[in-house]
This record gives structure tokens, C-alpha cells and sequence, in this order.
């Protein structure tokens, strides 16, 4: 007989998460830890997300794709989840651009920034102060009607190499456009500027199994292999979740599924206002990405000056559309040494990712597809040599994956790596306005990208439900839990 992933779970929680991307594991352990029960449902076989890694043969062990985070991150880690997590946040020291426009390294923050901006790009001092306090100082609530590129004239008209040099990691960061409000470059630009970019030793294994050792020290029900189908309502408010065709009972629900799906298919439209509807469908998903995953032969090494992180470009000047070409002409390489995993075997691995259109993959039929993976690794090969010379011979294994694969596996909706644009945030706060007891925590939205996005909003959701639970507990609960 097949397995039941839902065996003995209860008929009933205070909270259903669906979803364990770092929004979702966040909300979880920070619910369980104000005393709420919590059911915690995964589709895939492993949580995480699209913080997740996979194995192969030869000891090798791949993030699937390129993670880098401020400094945030530490205290965020040592709060809502433990110390030794937070402890193992270390700084990128090496981050390099290499492009037609310039060359250079760099630390990547204010202080180091600055002095490369007014000695090696010539800029008045006053404006580049001028410019890192402007970032600063945006919110959430600015004026949207200013964009990146405008933001950008005003201060630096005419130097297309100082908009690649302070616009190109973002692009890859959050997927932020020259097109796109200011304040999605501003916001998430600042926050790396305080101190530079972290991430986290050990490898993403060691941080998810950290996290769920603790979600179940805290005493959430982690459940894999648990697919919701729908999210039920009952008098109008969310009442439970229809998962592997069981129906499990809730007091409220978090979804840290993509925000449209969590709308439009678990929810459905009959249930809210239809200037929410249209609302949500103005919503627009971000893009998604390409990574050719590359593993060194035991006993192959890079030299670390190679770098961290590595910006590369053969095109002219930063241009989105460039960015999201088939005919790759960026990509960024992130850069694995032993230290990245101290207590696995001694091997160093490269992963090259490139920002990507869903569509340019999807309508393929399979054996242009697979052809288009091969001929996504050769290019990247010969690309990579540059920097790493001989590299066909120095590696035992390489492969890709493209935005199928990330649709295929995490359910994001047209592979999405950065969920929504920044309109995003707006929907899924209203959520709950909408329907009662239905929350959504997730991706969304300028503030709300990357790791550390993702795991603060999950505190901020995991709040609003305490908060609405306890408005709906009767006195006698109440006092019960007192």
C-alpha cells in the first residue's frame, strides 16, 4: 500500500501552513512557539522551497541557485530561530564585476562603494552621499510613479557604468527593472549596503535541517508529500485545506504557495470582492532563472580571488532585456569552496545562473528542450573559462535546469524565482480583509524578496494570525490558556 504522508495528523490545528518556503517555516515556528497547534504541509519530499539543494554522485551537493543576503539576516535567525543558524551567517568578501564598462572587486557596501564611485568613476562626493541617502530613506509608501531609471538620471545622467555597476547584482537579486518604482531598487539596495552580503555556511542542507529540527522542537506537525488541493470555507472564513483528498479543519490558514495560485486555484474567485479579483490579476510575477550547476574533480581547487560572487557580461551596457535573453550575454557565478561546507568532503562547485523568460522554455517540444539545456551548458563552459581555465576537464559533473524545472518542482507559478512585482505586497496583505482567517506569506513585493524578506514577513503574517485567533477564542479559551 502506498504511504499516508497525513497519517494521524489531527482533525483539526489552530493553524494550517501550506507551503514550507522560508515565509512558511517561519510562520509555522513562530505560531508554535506563541502556543497555536500547527499543521505544516509540503508538496515536495523536502522543505524549503526554493531554499533547497540536491545531491549527486561524488559527494557533491548543490544549492539550486544563487543565495546572498544583508546582514539582517543574523538577527532575524538568532530571534525567530536559533542561535547556532544565526551563528553560521558569514559575509561574501570577494564580489566582482567583469564587464566591457569595468573591472573590479569589491566588498559590496557603503563604505567601500563610495570610495570605488569617487576615485575610479570620478563622481563629486557630495552626489554619491547624496544618492545612498536617497536610497536610504525609501519606503514601502514613496511615490511609485518614479522609476529606477529615473531615480538613476537624476543623480548620475549619462554614466551607463555607474547604473551597471549599482543596477546589475539588484537585477539579480529581486529581479528589480530600470523600469520598475525606484523604491524595488531602493529598499533592497540599501539593506545590502549596511554591511555587504551574507550567506550562510554549511550549505542550504545544513540551514533547512536546522530549521525543521527546531520547527519540531517547537511542535508543528511537518508533513511532505501533502499536496493541497483547495482551501475550504465555511460561513464565510477559511476553515481548513482538502490535502491528498483529506479534508484537515482550521482556525485559520497561512499560504506561502505563489499568491496567485493561492488565489485564483486553492481559493477561487467566488469568494471575494472582484475589485480584489482584478486587482490580483494585475499582479505581475517576476521572472524566472537558468543555473548550470558544475562540480571540480577531488582535488581540483579555484583560488578564492577568483571571487564569491562574480558579475559577468559581454554586452555593451546593462539592458533588461538583455538580461532575460536566450542569447546569454550576463551571468552571474557563484563560487562554492570547501569552507562553504566545512563538514562535507573538501569540494569546490560553481553555479552560474542567468535571469530567464518561462515562456522561452515552455512551449518547446521535449528533444529541443533537452537540446537547449546541452547548448545552455556549452556556452556556459566556455563562458566560465575565463575564469576558470581548463574547466571541461577539470569537472566530473555538470547539468542545468531552466524556469520549467523550477514550475515542475516548487509549483511557482511560471517558475518564478522572485514571486511577484512590487503590487504583490498590497494583495496579499488584503487577503485576510477578503476572507477571514486566510493569510498569505510569501515573495511579494519590493521589501519582501530573498531569504531575509521572506523569513520577516513570515513574522509579520505569523502575528496577524495570533492576533486574529485571539479575537476569535471565547472568554472560557481565553482563560484556558492563561
Amino acid at each position: 500500500m502506498p504511504r499516508d504522508f497525513l497519517k494521524e495528523t489531527k482533525d483539526e490545528y489552530d493553524v494550517i501552513v501550506i507551503g514550507s518556503g522560508l515565509a512558511g517555516l517561519t510562520s509555522a515556528n513562530t505560531l508554535a512557539r506563541q502556543g497555536r497547534s500547527v499543521l505544516l504541509l509540503e508538496q515536495h519530499y523536502k522543505l524549503g522551497g526554493m531554499a533547497t539543494w540536491f545531491k549527486r554522485p561524488g559527494g557533491h551537493i548543490f544549492d539550486i541557485s544563487l543565495h546572498g543576503f544583508p546582514i539582517g539576516m543574523i538577527k532575524s535567525c538568532r530571534r525567530y530561530w536559533t542561535q547556532e543558524i544565526a551563528d553560521s551567517i558569514v559575509q561574501l568578501k570577494n564580489i566582482r564585476f567583469d564587464n566591457p564598462m569595468f573591472s573590479l572587486t569589491t566588498t559590496f557596501n557603503r563604505d567601500d562603494f563610495t570610495k570605488q564611485l569617487i576615485e575610479d568613476f570620478q563622481l563629486p562626493a557630495e552626489t554619491v552621499k547624496a544618492f545612498f541617502d536617497a536610497a536610504r530613506q525609501m519606503n514601502f509608501y514613496d511615490d511609485r510613479d518614479v522609476t529606477t531609471r529615473e531615480l538613476f538620471d537624476r543623480f548620475f545622467p549619462g554614466r551607463e557604468d555607474v547604473i551597471r555597476l549599482l543596477m546589475e547584482p539588484i537585477t539579480y537579486a529581486n529581479g528589480s527593472t530600470l523600469e520598475d518604482p525606484a523604491i524595488s531598487y531602493g529598499i533592497v539596495f540599501s539593506n545590502f549596503m549596511s554591511k555587504g552580503v551574507f550567506t550562510f555556511e554549511g550549505g542550504t542542507d545544513r540551514l533547512i535541517h536546522l530549521m525543521e529540527e527546531d520547527l519540531k522542537k517547537s511542535g508543528v506537525d511537518v508533513r511532505i508529500r501533502s499536496d493541497v488541493q483547495k482551501i475550504v470555507v465555511e460561513n464565510g472564513r477559511a476553515a481548513g485545506v482538502v490535502v491528498n483528498g483529506k479534508t484537515i479543519k482550521a482556525k485559520s490558514i497561512v499560504s506561502n504557495a505563489n499568491l496567485k495560485l493561492t488565489i485564483f486555484d486553492l481559493l477561487g474567485e467566488e469568494y471575494l470582492d472582484k475589485s480584489f479579483v482584478d486587482e490580483a490579476k494585475e499582479v505581475r510575477l517576476n521572472n524566472s532563472s537558468t543555473q548550470v550547476y558544475m562540480a571540480m574533480k577531488e582535488g581540483e581547487e579555484i583560488p578564492e580571488e577568483t571571487g564569491d560572487l562574480l558579475f559577468s557580461s559581454t554586452a555593451p551596457r546593462f539592458q533588461t532585456d538583455l538580461l532575460l535573453s536566450r542569447d546569454i550575454t550576463s551571468r552571474t557565478y557563484s563560487f562554492y569552496y570547501p569552507r562553504t561546507r566545512p563538514e562535507g568532503k573538501q569540494r569546490t562547485l560553481v553555479v552560474s545562473s542567468t535571469n530567464a523568460r518561462f515562456e522561452d522554455w515552455a512551449s518547446m517540444p521535449k528533444e529541443e528542450y533537452e537540446a537547449s539545456k546541452q547548448d545552455l551548458i556549452e556556452t556556459t563552459l566556455d563562458a566560465i573559462d575565463k575564469y576558470v581555465p581548463n574547466i571541461r576537464d577539470r569537472i566530473d559533473h555538470v547539468e542545468a535546469s531552466t524556469p520549467v524545472t523550477f514550475e515542475h518542482y516548487t509549483k511557482h507559478a511560471f517558475g518564478s524565482s522572485f514571486g511577484t512585482k512590487f503590487e504583490g505586497l498590497e494583495v496579499s496583505r488584503s487577503l485576510p480583509n477578503q476572507l477571514p482567517g486566510l493569510y498569505h506569506a510569501g515573495s511579494v513585493g519590493i521589501i519582501m524578496s530573498g531569504w531575509l524578506g521572506a523569513i520577516n514577513y513570515g513574522v509579520i503574517v505569523s502575528n496577524d494570525v495570533d492576533a486574529y485567533l485571539l479575537k476569535q477564542a471565547t472568554p472560557n479559551q481565553l482563560k484556558s490558556s492563561e
